[in-house]
């Protein structure tokens, strides 16, 4: 792990935890004083079903169908339980046929997201809710929403475990978690870093799968 350890953020939900260390990170598009490290919520199911009942919290009592869950940095799991939690007797925003697709896209030329032929289906014309790690500058969560609007779906939503905004092109962020979790935290251009600015090394570089120590 980088320098510094892992402390947990908890809530009254045993199983809803933010887990964070502090240091010097960078993506491939900013500088962060956070490491938010979500393998947990991906792979640990009650971890993941309790992320997915905090993130529907928001949509139990909406007008707001959702056919299809798009699944965003290896969300599968917590959109799978997603799904099932829309799905239940007491949500009123499932479709007509009481069903929800989970898809993943693929990613291509860096950051361009695809959909195979026979995933379009499940995109196109129907109510897309974008499932994603975090949202800090926001380009995959674009990506997503220009790739749903080409193959003829309608966004739904975005819901993520962390994010800065609650809003991106328009759109409302549902998150488990924010900055106000984390006061001083951070995310800006290197440029704009402050910690390069004070001489500081980078950590890790960190992307949706994890850490690689420098």
């Amino acid at each position: 792990m980088p320098s510094t350890n892992i402390s947990k953020i908890r809530t009254k939900n045993n199983n809803l935890v933010l887990r964070v260390a502090k240091g010097h990170f960078a993506t491939s598009s900013s500088h962060s004083n956070y490491y938010i490290d979500v393998a947990a919520q991906k792979s640990r199911l009650s971890e993941a079903k309790a992320i997915a009942q905090d993130l529907c919290k928001n949509h139990k009592y909406s007008n707001c169908l959702v056919d299809t869950v798009l699944c965003l940095d290896g969300m599968e799991v917590v959109g799978t339980c997603i799904a099932e939690e829309l799905t239940k007797n007491d949500y009123v925003n499932i479709n007509a046929h009481q069903t929800v697709y989970v898809v993943t896209p693929e990613t291509i030329n860096g950051s361009q997201l695809l959909f195979r032929d026979n995933i379009v289906p499940m995109i196109k014309g129907k109510h897309v809710l974008i499932i994603a790690v975090s949202v800090a500058s926001g380009n995959t969560v674009r990506s997503a929403i220009e790739a749903i609007k080409y193959y003829g779906g309608e966004v739904a939503g975005i819901a993520s475990i962390f994010a800065t905004s609650k809003e991106i092109n328009g759109y409302e962020i549902n998150s488990a978690f924010n900055p106000n979790d984390l006061p001083d935290y951070f995310s800006c251009p290197s440029y704009e870093c402050p910690l390069c600015k004070e001489g500081k090394k980078l950590d890790a570089l960190i992307n949706c799968h994890g850490y690689s120590k420098l």
